[in-house]
């Protein structure tokens, strides 16, 4: 598709004009090459160690995109990590927006930190480029979780908040399912601890000293599965832990080191701000899908939840205030990361809350976490900025209609649209057929009663009660 039917979309239009003057330069840096010859970008570390990226098109419109990156991941946060959020998102840059992204002062778990992170970037840009007309925060995956909690704290600050795939169902059920994963993982692995190793609680990842790497989880991970490896490399023993993991688990091999990150090094991470008290239970937790469903329920490790854990964890990353400013959520239905169901969460507190008449979620179909489309981005943030603007709430439908118009132009001498277009038409409702429940599902079983007109086909797991 060519950029000027792309731009056809822009959030508002572009005003003729130059890049601010800076009242204190950071230094420059390359753009990514999509935005080269239209923005000019600079980088600062803050005395926090945050490093921040920021992005000035030359023919700037006035708003600001501020945003909360994905993750967290066990590495040091460096000047060049954001420089992928920024390709990835580059299209909002093109739409005319300015754009800044801190990495958050430490790569690791922690929601109410990196939101202040993420605050302090919007101040920097503030206090070196210029006030901007508009400033909208922008949270992908545990950035949405990031994000959500930041307009909790800082909402005077921002008109709106755009989440793509976010992490919006808070980390006690959101990340149940990884601690399910961890204790599958451990029965058929064993090696996560390995039985000569230290032993420790399965639901804190690792011990607070461990200097395990994630390359070194990962070789663990593929010793047990061959998951790295293709299907014919893997031993028969191999392909029987494998397949037990998943079907169990519900998710693709694709994300089975993912998972397993984030259920390794975050959990460490939750165990320092639980002070080594259980969010997590599976006392009650019944596993369904493997080829021994009754030997894996009598030798799983078990573990129970402590209150304490569990008002600690969610202090630092459960939303839990109305939305006070407009919110536009977009996830796909197949997500294999993040589930979908964790926007039920988010859509259950803005009723619960009064403030459902705030908060916009529409639907696509990506097989893949985070791969929503140039037309569905700029649809979406085409919607919520004539929202901010007009007070007019957009709906499922007209941001589908306003994608499907992004991508009717047609690639010069194509004859074929160049970007694919799938917002899903659909209401939670009419997809529950296509959902083959997991414990990477049932984790949000709290919010099972958006499936309104069909059960999951099948339960891999099942609890009594969900803390």
């Amino acid at each position: 598709m060519r950029l000027s039917q792309c731009l056809s979309l822009a959030l508002v239009a572009l005003a003729a004009g130059s890049e601010p003057v800076l009242a204190q330069p950071p230094d420059t840096v390359t753009c990514p090459e999509s935005i080269a010859a239209i923005a000019t970008c600079y980088t600062a570390k803050l005395d926090t160690g945050a490093y921040l990226l920021a992005a000035v098109p030359r023919d700037w419109n006035g708003s600001l995109i501020v945003f909360a990156h994905g993750g967290p991941g066990p590495i040091p946060p460096t000047a060049t990590y954001s420089v992928g959020s920024l390709r990835r998102y580059g299209l909002e840059v093109k739409l005319g927006n300015a754009w800044i992204a801190s990495t958050y002062r430490n790569l690791g778990f922690g929601v109410q930190q990196s939101a202040d992170d993420t605050d302090q970037a919007r101040q920097y840009f503030v206090d070196h480029f210029s006030r901007p007309k508009r400033t909208i925060v922008h949270g992908a995956s545990y950035g949405g979780l990031v994000g959500a909690m930041l307009i909790e704290r800082y909402g005077k600050n921002y008109d709106g908040a755009f989440f793509n795939s976010g992490m919006l169902a808070g980390a006690v059920v959101g990340y149940q399912f990884r601690a399910d994963l961890r204790a599958v993982y451990q029965y058929y692995c064993k090696n996560l601890p390995r039985p000569g190793e230290t032993q420790y609680p399965i639901w804190r990842g690792l011990p607070a000293d461990s200097k395990m790497t994630l390359d070194e989880l990962t070789a663990r991970v593929d010793e047990c599965t061959g998951v790295t490896k293709p299907a014919a490399a893997r031993t028969e023993l191999q392909k029987k832990n494998l397949a037990n993991i998943l079907a169990v688990g519900g998710f693709r091999d694709i994300v089975l080191i993912r998972h397993m990150q984030y259920g390794t090094f975050n959990f460490r991470d939750i165990a320092g701000i639980t002070h080594g008290k259980s969010p997590f239970s599976n006392v009650k937790s019944v596993y369904r899908g493997s080829d021994d469903d009754a030997a894996l329920n009598r030798g799983v490790t078990r573990f129970d939840s402590d209150p304490a854990g569990i008002a600690a964890l969610k202090a630092d990353a459960e939303p839990k205030a109305a939305l006070s400013i407009p919110v536009m959520a977009i996830h796909s239905i197949n997500d294999p990361q993040v589930s979908v169901n964790a926007e039920a969460f988010y859509r259950d507190l803005a009723s619960a809350t009064g403030s459902s008449a705030r908060l916009v979620q529409a639907y696509t179909d990506e097989n893949e976490h985070t791969a929503q489309s140039a037309p569905e981005i700029a649809a979406a943030l085409d919607g919520l900025m004539q929202w901010i603007e007009t007070g007019t709430r957009p709906s499922p439908k007209s941001v589908a209609a306003a994608c499907a118009r992004a991508n009717a132009g047609t690639s010069e001498g194509s004859g074929t649209p160049s970007m694919s277009t799938r917002i899903a038409r659909v209401r939670f409702s009419t997809y529950a057929t296509t959902v083959t429940s997991s414990f990477f599902l049932t984790s949000f079983s709290r919010g099972a009663s958006v499936f309104t007109t069909m059960a999951p086909r099948r339960t891999a797991i099942s609890r009594t009660s969900l803390h």
